[in-house]
């Protein structure tokens, strides 16, 4: 999530500096930037949406605007280059992310994991002495290897439950983009 917020604030930096020409493809970008933002971290409740295909679209017609631009100067053709270069990018992440959903950890590793474990504890279970300390010890060891494999389970999931991504960078490049789109606008309403 902070490769991807760094590539859209420094796509829109490059759009910046090409010229007033880009305003269109930049104000898309905001789009696809806010977009984007609520499909990966909706309200409570609603699900994570890595492949929305409007979001998608918001990145097409990006390119598509920026396609349409006509480059005067090397300058302007190497700006081109680099935003083209970026945009491409920020697909390519969104097709990662999207390749992610469902590629969780196989269940027939787990169930053999699970079963090697029991074995092992049993094993343990049998040749300890009959006390207290051994049964505590015992059930301490098996409740800290569960939480280690439901930690790894969990850890795949990313966009919700206990450990998730972070939605700060996301965030913080969506707010940046519109306090830039709100500058221009009040810069273009008092010419």
């Amino acid at each position: 999530m902070t490769t991807l917020s760094a590539q859209i604030l420094r796509l829109d930096n490059i759009l910046r500096r090409y010229g007033p020409d880009t305003n269109p493809a930049r104000e898309t970008l905001r789009q696809y930037a806010e977009q984007k933002t609520a499909d990966l971290f909706p309200d409570e409740g609603a699900d994570v949406r890595l492949d929305n295909p409007s979001t998608y679209g918001l990145l097409q017609r990006l390119e598509d605007s920026m396609l349409e631009l006509k480059p005067s100067n090397p300058r302007d053709q190497w700006w081109l280059g680099q935003a083209m270069t970026l945009a491409g990018k920020i697909g390519d992440t969104r097709w990662l992310l999207v390749q992610q959903l469902g590629q969780g950890t196989p269940k027939a590793f787990l169930a053999l994991l699970i079963f090697w474990l029991t074995l092992l504890f049993a094993s343990f279970g049998l040749f300890a002495p009959r006390n207290l300390i051994s049964v505590v010890t015992l059930t301490l060891c098996a409740l800290a290897v569960a939480g280690a494999v439901g930690m790894i389970l969990e850890l795949e999931k990313g966009f919700g439950g206990l450990i998730h991504i972070s939605p700060q960078p996301m965030r913080q490049a969506a707010k940046v983009l519109e306090t830039q789109s709100n500058d221009r606008a009040r810069l273009g309403q008092n010419r």
